[in-house]
Parts: C-alpha cells; sequence; structure tokens
C-alpha cells in the first residue's frame, strides 16, 4: 500500500511540474461591446460555379439549429436572366441550373430553417451592358471588350432587382438583400461586368431609390463587393450623404489582402454610420492539389474567421459549400477517403461549426491578448457575451500546450461553470468535441478550470495546435448582464431579429443597433 501512495504523490508531483513548465498566454476581457455577430454561411454552388438545384442535401447538413455546423447565410447568384427557369432550345431543351431557379430549392430550405438568403450579380443582362453580353469581355473571342453597365440603362438596374425579388418572393422565398455586383473592380472572361467607385456612387445615388424595400420586406442593399474590400470601393458610399441611406451591408472579398488590413480599413466608416460588414466570399487552400486540407491549413482557416470578426465583420460568408477544400464533400477519391463518398460533412465544416453555433447572435466584446493580434498569429483569441454566457475563442497553432489565462478583473463577470469545446486535428468522426471542465484548484489535467475569485480570473489548459471554444455560465444574479446593456439611448437605432434581418416594425426579442457601434438586445 506504501508503495502504491509514494507512486501516486510521485505521478501528482510530475503532474504539477509539467502545469508550471507550460508556458502561459492570457486574454484581457473588457466590459465594451464591440459588434453584434449576424452570422455565417457559404455560396450555394459547386463545380463550375454551378448551383445546386434540386440537390439540397449541403444546404440541409449545413443549415440551422438542427445541423451540426449551424450556418445562417446562404448567397446565391442573381443570373443575368428575365426570367427565373431557363432552358436552352439549342441543347434539347435543356433545363439549365444557371438561373434564378437553381438556387431556389437551397433558399427554401434556408429560410425554413430560420436563416437569410441574399443575392449577387455576377452581371446584369447583356442588353444592360457596354459589350451587348453578359460576358466580362476579358478574352480575344470577347473581342478584349470591358463590360460595363450603360449610363442609359441606370435606371433598369434595380427595376431588374425587383423582377429577381418579385419572382423569388412568388415561388415562396422572401429574399433578404441584394448586392449591386461580385467583384466590380475584377475584369473577368466569365459573367462580370465593371464598375468604377464613383460608377457606383452615381448609381446608387440617383437610383438605389427604385429598390423596392417596401414589397419586398424590407430588403437590404449590399455594397458592390470588391475583390479585395478595398476601401477605394467601400468609402465613397459612405461618405456620400444620400449613398449611406441606401446601402445597409457594406461587403467585399479577401483575394490578396488578408482581413486585417483592407477589411479592417474599410469597417471604420461603415461602423461608423452603423452599417453591417460582410465578408461575402474567400476560399481558403483552394490551391492545394489532390489533397484535403491538413491541420495546419484548417488552424489558418479559423484565424481568417477570428480576423475578420476581429476586422469588425458582422458577417462571414465562405466561397463554395461542397468542394474538397470547403465543407462538404464532392464524391472525388483522387481527394482523399473522406472526400469518396459525395454529400458528407468534411472536417472544416467542423472548424466553422466553432463560429457559426456559438459566435452567431452574440456581441463581441473588446479585448487584447498577451499575444499580439497580427495575420495568422502563433495564438489569437476573441471574447463573446451571448445571454448569459461569456464565450472565449482561442486558436493555438503552436506545438505545445499553453497555461490559458482569462482576465476578467475589469468586468462584472462571475463564472459559475464552463465548458470547451475543442478539435485538434485528430482522426475522429466527431472533430468538434464537448468537455465538461472541472472546476479544481491547479490545471493538472486539460479538463480543469481554476477561478481564482479574488483576481477574477480563469485558468485552463489551451491544447497544442488546436481551435478551442470555451463556454463559461455567468452568475445572472449579480449585474453581468445588467451592466453590459446600454442604458436607453437617444440616436438613431435599427432593429434586426436574431438572424440578424432588418425589422421595420421590430416585435418580440430584437437585437438594437446604434448609430455609435453599440447594440444590446431588447424586448417589444
Amino acid at each position: 500500500m506504501r508503495k502504491v501512495i509514494i507512486a501516486f504523490l510521485a505521478l501528482a508531483a510530475v503532474t504539477a511540474v509539467h502545469a508550471a513548465r507550460r508556458a502561459t498566454v492570457s486574454i484581457t476581457v473588457k466590459n465594451k461591446p464591440l459588434q453584434t455577430i449576424t452570422g455565417f454561411g457559404a455560396a450555394c454552388c459547386d463545380g463550375a460555379m454551378c448551383p445546386f438545384g434540386t440537390d439540397t442535401k449541403p444546404v440541409k447538413l449545413l443549415y440551422g439549429d438542427e445541423s451540426e455546423i449551424g450556418l445562417n447565410i446562404m448567397r446565391m447568384e442573381i443570373s443575368p436572366n428575365f426570367e427565373g427557369d431557363i432552358r436552352v432550345p439549342e441543347w434539347g431543351n435543356w433545363d439549365s441550373p444557371y438561373d434564378w431557379n437553381g438556387s431556389l430549392p437551397s433558399a427554401k430550405i434556408v429560410k425554413q430553417r430560420g436563416g437569410i438568403v441574399f443575392g449577387t450579380p455576377w452581371s446584369p443582362p447583356g442588353e444592360y451592358k457596354t459589350n451587348g453580353t453578359a460576358q466580362g469581355g476579358n478574352a480575344d473571342d470577347q473581342g478584349n471588350k470591358k463590360g460595363k453597365l450603360r449610363e442609359d440603362c441606370y435606371d433598369k438596374f434595380f427595376p431588374w432587382l425587383n423582377m429577381f425579388l418579385e419572382w423569388m418572393h412568388k415561388k415562396g422565398v422572401d429574399v433578404d438583400a441584394v448586392s449591386i455586383q461580385n467583384e466590380p473592380d475584377w475584369w473577368v472572361s466569365y459573367s462580370g461586368c465593371l464598375y468604377d467607385p464613383q460608377d457606383l456612387v452615381k448609381l446608387v445615388k440617383n437610383h438605389a431609390y427604385q429598390l423596392d424595400r417596401e414589397t419586398y420586406n424590407g430588403v437590404r442593399l449590399i455594397s458592390g463587393e470588391s475583390l479585395g474590400f478595398t476601401q477605394n470601393y467601400t468609402d465613397p458610399l459612405m461618405r456620400d450623404e444620400t449613398c449611406r441611406g441606401q446601402i445597409d451591408i457594406v461587403a467585399g472579398h479577401l483575394y490578396g489582402h488578408a482581413p486585417l488590413d483592407y477589411m479592417k480599413k474599410s469597417a471604420v466608416l461603415a461602423r461608423k454610420y452603423d452599417k453591417e460588414v460582410w465578408m461575402t466570399e474567400h476560399s481558403v487552400s483552394d490551391n492545394i492539389g489532390e489533397r484535403l486540407p491538413n491541420w495546419k491549413e484548417q488552424l489558418e482557416f479559423a484565424e481568417e474567421l477570428n480576423e475578420c470578426i476581429q476586422a469588425g465583420g458582422t458577417g462571414y460568408i465562405y466561397w463554395y459549400m461542397r468542394a474538397h477544400w470547403a465543407f462538404v464533400s464532392t464524391g472525388e477519391a483522387k481527394y482523399g477517403d473522406k472526400n469518396k463518398t459525395k454529400n458528407k460533412l468534411l472536417p472544416r465544416a467542423y472548424v466553422m461549426s466553432h463560429f457559426s453555433k456559438n459566435v452567431t447572435g452574440s456581441t463581441l466584446l473588446e479585448s487584447s491578448c498577451s499575444v499580439s493580434l497580427k495575420t495568422n498569429a502563433a495564438i489569437e483569441t476573441s471574447a463573446f457575451i451571448k445571454g448569459d454566457s461569456l464565450i472565449i475563442m482561442a486558436i493555438n497553432t503552436q506545438s505545445s500546450d499553453r497555461n490559458f489565462n482569462i482576465k476578467l478583473k475589469d468586468t462584472p463577470f462571475k463564472v459559475t461553470s464552463g465548458e470547451m469545446l475543442i478539435s485538434y486535428g485528430n482522426e475522429a468522426d466527431e472533430l468538434c468535441q464537448k468537455v465538461a471542465l472541472t472546476i479544481g484548484e491547479t490545471l493538472d489535467e486539460d479538463d480543469e478550470l481554476v477561478i481564482d475569485e479574488t483576481e477574477n480570473q480563469l485558468s485552463v489548459v489551451l491544447p497544442a495546435q488546436s481551435l478551442c471554444t470555451y463556454i463559461f455560465k455567468l452568475d445572472s444574479g449579480n449585474a453581468a448582464i445588467k451592466e453590459l446593456t446600454q442604458a436607453d439611448y437617444t440616436g438613431p437605432k435599427t432593429y434586426y431579429d436574431l438572424q440578424g434581418r432588418r425589422l421595420d416594425k421590430p416585435q418580440g426579442l430584437c437585437i438594437e443597433r446604434h448609430a455609435d457601434g453599440t447594440s444590446r438586445k431588447v424586448i417589444f
């Protein structure tokens, strides 16, 4: 018996030494709310940017509370047509999926599950353009003629968007938002349309009033989605008072520019004027060849999500839903065993679920990390408040565990319990595992939580090469929740439901957003 006790004490001593030797990283959380997160999503397409048609399996796997992933925003193309269902007589009356009907079945599912759907034109109808075709014109067989919206057709553009809204409404889908243009700054050979920044100002200033927001349930207008989220496309729309009154969501992509660069700069004026900021298209590690992304690349994706939020984003919409570098498998065995069966969830979907399941509807809190925030930092963190939960997101790309201190001294938050959602690149089918945290006095195990009530500090273990979401329950009996909500605000207010859809007549539980960038939940 004495030998057993000695062995146990020796093991405990080794464990304590191991905990002491771990380097420490910390996050300091402030009681200052920033933007409310509307949600996360992807585009309804795969292959050659082809809509899913009647195949609704991807959205059923990915969207809504009943799914494992919890996406709530879907992007779809507004194809350059005047009618919703196109058939091609030259090809045996082929029912083309490249029309408004191509995304309709998926849009219905997303709406039924409480999600947001928005449409983006890659090009207006060809007859409205300077090159007479929906193609962008950047090819020899297209005459290398730049396709732009003709100025004498500016007054036709928003009525054309109304036609799309009307068709979708009659088919049972109320579209929540429409964009002006996909990548107006990128000259392409496929479907595309070029706009200079001042073209967009002129179009919005003089014609956006034609968007029929009254008939179509307060549909919101999204700015042109530039290739790299550049300020020269976003800021002119915000500086012009008339344009600012028409644009609800400032959007852009991340090609060539990381979130903490141009997106962060473009978000400054947008947030000043209480506009949402959505990253509406990007793909991560799509050039890796015939394999699935490795765990390092999955963590880089997680960091991009985190950096978009830290840049001021309220929505993140990935590119394809279904691709070997996306969320749902394509059925092509050449990319690996996990991809050989079509319509199965891929590891990247579970990475996304940390954010989409937990951060949607939350409010970002101001915080600072002992590791400086930069693109693809070794460790990244964020803090959120959601109801009676404090949510801490942490990404550790390093090869060793860390002691992770969560400093709440300058807040009224009092934590009573916690759990951890962890993904660390194992080969288990369940790539987002839930672990209850056990309150203890030392960090001897990975599932322990130490609460220092004197300093109001939490300590947990942040495992190596992991994505962790820590969810802490707050004592609702103190001022933690009450102090976070602002006093009655006297400035301009806008209201949204919990799915992020703007409400003209708020009722029930809503999100109230203020022109100074703050927000709160209110009940009518």
